[in-house]
């Protein structure tokens, strides 16, 4: 599959998955929730790997970095969007993954020693700048110590739990794991963790009967966990993690259409604003000079330290 066909695949599915996730809360611990949706999609993952004969035996080492890439792109980032979905929209969870392209250019720097491309920190400054006016609206109005800015947090530190996944993931890559295998591993040590915090945390292990619950957990399972998280991860060992984070960037306009559509989020004029420069600021990323090497090239890939 060509790289713009993977990036339009994952900013639709990632873009929409937000709105399942607030589907989710409520009822079900979100540790709980976390552990069936993950449990489902390692599941269907194992399955696809035995009908194509994918074998699922590595070093001993590289099962170790799975577990740790279960940790933070399966696991404890998912646990903390949850919460922070009990404060905040979707469209507004979306916009803060949205700051993983900063992050994902600043840890490929600290642990791969890539050189910081000035026009994709500039791109990336840009998108930051859109987001805090975004944001200005709702902390202007509630303040600190409310439930937007406890979601504001919730939401950054999850995602750069998940920037540390990307890391992981392009590690993997320097030690020729295909991406469905080391998902699969992935996912079923990220179920495991999930079933241990929710065990740790007293949690009930029960169902919510609504159909919204098990549609969305379906969804979220297939769609968004097993074919989102395979196509960004081919896109992270393709074009590497600063580039492939940018598709985090368009989530927002499908995941704030939806908010507007089916939450009632109200725009204001600063929330437009920032909202333009968030895209500017993809678009910018994606503007490739003439003398630049071709989107999918090795010469967007990190070298490992």
């Amino acid at each position: 599959m060509p790289v713009w066909a993977l990036y339009l695949l994952v900013v639709a599915i990632w873009g929409s998955s937000w709105y399942g996730i607030e589907q989710q809360l409520g009822v079900v611990a979100p540790q709980v929730s976390l552990a069936y949706r993950f449990l489902l999609s390692a599941a269907i993952l194992i399955a696809f790997c035995i009908l194509t004969r994918r074998s699922l035996r590595f070093p001993a080492r590289a099962y170790g970095i799975m577990a740790v890439q279960g940790f933070c792109l399966f696991c404890a980032n998912y646990i903390l969007f949850y919460f922070a979905g009990m404060h905040l929209v979707s469209g507004l969870l979306a916009v803060c993954f949205s700051t993983m392209s900063v992050m994902n250019i600043i840890n490929l720097a600290l642990f791969f020693r890539q050189r910081i491309d000035r026009r994709a920190l500039l791109a990336a400054m840009i998108g930051l700048v859109g987001l805090c006016l975004v944001f200005y609206p709702e902390l202007r109005q509630s303040g600190l110590g409310t439930d937007p800015a406890w979601g504001l947090g919730l939401s950054l530190l999850a995602t750069y739990l998940a920037s540390l996944g990307n890391m992981v993931s392009v590690r993997l890559k320097a030690l020729s794991i295909p991406v469905v295998e080391s998902n699969t591993i992935g996912m079923s040590f990220g179920a495991l963790f999930c079933i241990a915090f929710a065990i740790l945390a007293g949690a009930s292990f029960t169902y919510d009967p609504r159909t919204a619950y098990t549609v969305s957990l379906i969804g979220l399972a297939l769609f968004a966990t097993v074919i989102g998280f395979g196509c960004y991860l081919t896109l992270v060992q393709r074009i590497g993690a600063a580039r492939a984070a940018y598709s985090s960037v368009v989530f927002p306009v499908v995941a704030l259409s939806l908010s507007t559509l089916l939450e009632g989020y109200a725009w204001s004029p600063l929330a437009g604003l920032g909202f333009a420069l968030v895209l500017s600021g993809n678009l910018l990323v994606l503007m490739r000079p003439r003398d630049a090497a071709p989107a999918g090239l090795s010469s967007t890939q990190p070298r490992p330290s």
